[in-house]
């Protein structure tokens, strides 16, 4: 900012000096205010590179974590949530096959350590996305209410070492919350399409996911469909709208469009959970998360009053 600052003051004084002759007197006057109008720009833009900075700054205070170095960040919110981190919220983590560190959002309801990966509440993001939009992740991750995809880099990252399950949290319109679990869940790497593993199912929402992921199933968006299982199957990922591993049609599609509604869905192409509502009905909200096996294995029992798994 005080290079442009100098340089400008410089202009200033070398078109004052010239001593142009009278009638380029009005030439140099132009010049003068056109070079205070630049002065103004850079001033503004200072200010909000200024404002940017102490915003990302604010957000970043609001990020708990108690290690700075990367070779020391928690792996995932399984082992926030051991080192005595009980309240949800931003995490910084770093899974040992990533690259790099991620912003998470972990949940520490029902047993805790959960990392969120997918959130669905009102259908303000757009989940008709491009194959690199899910590959890289999307959405508002900052807002508790917020629509996301973490990205399937970084599920893959995230599952590659160690075992985990994965939880699905979901409400209707009417108020009923149901939940699906599942073990030793897995995504490949994007050679293998992003390819997901399910094992045993529980909960009470029904096994919408049933005979297709425990051999792995191909994630599909619409520039690139993978369904080498069911090729019968191929007319679901093009009519619907929505980057998902696609079994038995939309049997289990919680990336569909959203309908403000129950029943205003003209196809099964919205937030499905068929084993639930069926294919015509469009769920309310959908959260989905991880947590490490182990954890699972050893957290305590809910309080009274509290969710169990």
């Amino acid at each position: 900012m005080g290079m442009f600052r100098t340089s400008v003051a410089f202009l200033l004084y070398l078109a004052a000096s010239l001593g142009a002759p009278v009638p380029c007197e009005q030439e140099v006057l132009r010049l003068q205010a056109e070079l205070r109008g630049l002065m103004e720009v850079i001033e503004q833009q200072h200010h909000y590179i200024t404002g940017l900075h102490s915003s990302q700054a604010q957000q970043l205070q609001h990020i708990p974590n108690s290690h700075l170095s990367l070779d020391d960040l928690y792996r995932d919110c399984s082992e926030v949530f051991a080192d005595g981190n009980v309240a949800s919220g931003l995490y910084v983590i770093r899974p040992d096959a990533s690259p790099s560190a991620l912003r998470v959002y972990c949940d520490m309801n029902n047993g805790g350590g959960w990392t969120i990966f997918q959130r669905r509440t009102d259908g303000k993001e757009s989940f008709d996305r491009a194959w690199v939009e899910y590959k890289h992740g999307f959405g508002d991750l900052y807002s508790p209410e917020g629509e996301f995809w973490l990205g399937n880099e970084h599920l893959h990252h995230l599952t590659s070492p160690g075992r985990y399950e994965l939880r699905v949290n979901m409400e209707d319109f009417e108020g009923n919350q149901r939940f699906a679990e599942y073990k030793d869940f897995k995504v490949d790497d994007e050679k293998d399409q992003f390819a997901l593993h399910l094992g045993e199912y529980s909960g009470d929402a029904g096994n919408a996911m049933a005979n297709g992921p425990s051999a792995g199933l191909e994630f599909s968006t619409y520039d690139q469909r993978n369904h080498r299982e069911k090729p019968d199957d191929a007319s679901c990922i093009r009519h619907s709208k929505a980057g998902w591993w696609f079994s038995r049609c939309d049997a289990g599609n919680l990336n569909g469009h959203y309908y403000n509604g129950p029943y205003q869905a003209m196809s099964d192409d919205g937030v499905v959970w068929y084993t639930w509502h069926g294919w015509w009905y469009s769920i309310k909200s959908v959260v989905m998360m991880v947590r490490a096996s182990d954890l699972a294995e050893h957290v305590p029992p809910p309080l009274p009053g509290q969710h169990g798994p």
